[in-house]
C-alpha cells in the first residue's frame, strides 16, 4: 500500500498543492493502516548465513510460553542458553563427505534385451544400478533391471566399464547378483542390519536416476514407514521401507544410506499416483539372499506349503472371528508340511515358536529366518478353538 502510495505521487503528482494533497493522502492511509483490526503480514526476510549462523526450532510450550527467537542483535549462543531444555538449536550437516564416501561403490548398469517380433528381433535397452558388495567384483542390483537381458555392462565411478554375468536370482525379494571380472581390489559398500532404523531418521538415495551422464544422482529425505506390503506387477515385496527421498526409474538397485554411509535399503519401487513414495529392501532382508545367492546361485528357503491373507478387522468381523490379527491360511499344497501337520484352509495362525504373526509380513520375515528341516510349533486357531502343531520345514522349490 505504502510503495504503491509513493508510486502514484512521484509520477502523477507536480507542483506545491499535488505534494499537500498527496501527503495528506498518506496520511489517511496511515492512520486508516493503524486502525485495521487485521494486521498487513510483515515481508518474510531473507536469510543470509552471517545473519542466521543456526536454525533456531520453535514451539508452543506447554504452559503457553513462546521461547525467544533469532535476531539480528542476538548472538546465537545467548539464544542457546535462554531456550527451555525441551527446545534444541539443529542444523542438518553437509553430506557431502557421505556422498564422496559412498559414490565409488554405485554402479550403474546398462542391459540389452531381445525382443521376437513376427519380422524382425528388436534391441531393448534400459539401465539401473547396483552396489559393489565384494571387492573381487559381485554386486548386488534388483532382478527386474537384469530380467531377459542378453547384455549386461557396468560402469563405475573409476570410469571404467566391465562386462558382468548373472551369478543369481530372487524373484521374490527382486534381487539379484551379478559379477565382473577385474584385476584390483573395488571399493564395497557397508551393509548394516536396519531393524534399529526409526521413522523420521535421515536416509540418502543414490543411484544411476533417470540413466543421466555423471556421477549417480543424490536425494535426501526420511524414513516415512517401515514394514511395507507393497504389491507390483511383478508380485507382492514385503517388509519394505518407504521413503520420501527421490526414487526415480534408473534408481532401482542403488543404494538407501544412514547418515554414517552404511546401506539399510536397496532402491526397489516408486508410487507413480503420489509423490514422495518409494519403496526399498530393507537391509536386513537383503543380506541373507545376497549371502544365498553367492554361495548356491540360488536362495535356499524353508517350505511351510500355505498361503496366507492378513487379518484385518474388518475380515474378522466379517467372518466372525476371535482374533483381530493373524494369518488366515487360503491357500495350502496337500502335500505340503503344514498340512501334513493338521493346518487347514480357514484355520488362522497366531504365532511360530510364541512369536506373534499378526500379518503376512511379519510371518514371511519369521518363516525366512528357520532353515531347511528345522522344526516349529505353530500355534493356531481353528473353527474357534485354539490349537499347536508341530511342523517339520521342508525346501521351498528353486525361482521358476
Amino acid at each position: 500500500m505504502l510503495g504503491f502510495g509513493l508510486w502514484h505521487l512521484q509520477g502523477l503528482g507536480s507542483g506545491r498543492s499535488r505534494s499537500v494533497v498527496g501527503i495528506f493522502s498518506l496520511l489517511i492511509i496511515a492512520v486508516s493502516l493503524a486502525c485495521s483490526s487485521q494486521p498487513t503480514p510483515a515481508p518474510t526476510p531473507e536469510v543470509t548465513p552471517a545473519e542466521a549462523p543456526v536454525a533456531a526450532l520453535i514451539s508452543q510450550e506447554p504452559n503457553g510460553n513462546v521461547p525467544p527467537t533469532l535476531t539480528d542483535s542476538q548472538p546465537a549462543a545467548s539464544v542457546a542458553a535462554a531456550l527451555p531444555p525441551t527446545i534444541a538449536l539443529t542444523t542438518l550437516p553437509s553430506i557431502a563427505d557421505l556422498v564422496d564416501k559412498v559414490n565409488p561403490t554405485v554402479a550403474s548398469i546398462s542391459v540389452e534385451s531381445v525382443t521376437r517380433g513376427l519380422f524382425f528381433d528388436f534391441n531393448d535397452e534400459g539401465a539401473g544400478s547396483g552396489i559393489v558388495i565384494r571387492p573381487d567384483g559381485y554386486i548386488v542390483t534388483n532382478f527386474h533391471v537384469i530380467e531377459n537381458a542378453s547384455q549386461i555392462e557396468v560402469n563405475l565411478p573409476n570410469g571404467k566399464t566391465y562386462t558382468a554375468v548373472v551369478i543369481g536370482r530372487d524373484v521374490i525379494t527382486d534381487l539379484a547378483i551379478i559379477k565382473i571380472d577385474t584385476d584390483e581390489d573395488l571399493p564395497v559398500a557397508n551393509l548394516v542390519n536396519s531393524d534399529s532404523l526409526k521413522v523420521g531418521d535421515w536416509v540418502v538415495a543414490l543411484g544411476n536416476a533417470l540413466a543421466l551422464k555423471g556421477g549417480p544422482t543424490v536425494t535426501l529425505g526420511i524414513v516415512s514407514a517401515r514394514g511395507r506390503t507393497i504389491t507390483t506387477d511383478r508380485g507382492t515385496l514385503y517388509d519394505m521401507i518407504q521413503t520420501d527421498a527421490a526414487i526415480n526409474d534408473g534408481n532401482s538397485g542403488g543404494p538407501v544410506v544412514n547418515l554414517n554411509g552404511e546401506v539399510i535399503g536397496i532402491s526397489t519401487a516408486i508410487f507413480r499416483q503420489a509423490q514422495g513414495i518409494g519403496f526399498a529392501v530393507s537391509s536386513s532382508v537383503a543380506m541373507p539372499i545376497i549371502d544365498s545367492l553367492i554361495e548356491h546361485g540360488r536362495v535356499v528357503r524353508p517350505l511351510i506349503g500355505l498361503t496366507g491373507a492378513d487379518v484385518t478387522p474388518a475380515r474378522a468381523n466379517r467372518l466372525n472371528l476371535r482374533v483381530d490379527e493373524g494369518i488366515i491360511v487360503t491357500r495350502m499344497s496337500r502335500d505340503g508340511p503344514a498340512f501334513k501337520a493338521g493346518i487347514r484352509v480357514g484355520d488362522i495362525i497366531i504365532k511360530m515358536d510364541g512369536i506373534p504373526t499378526p500379518d503376512m509380513a511379519r510371518f514371511l520375515t519369521l518363516l525366512w529366518t528357520y532353515q531347511v528341516d528345522d522344526e516349529m510349533q505353530v500355534e493356531y486357531i481353528s473353527n474357534g478353538e485354539f490349537k499347536v502343531a508341530s511342523v517339520m520345514l521342508t525346501e521351498r522349490p528353486p525361482n521358476p
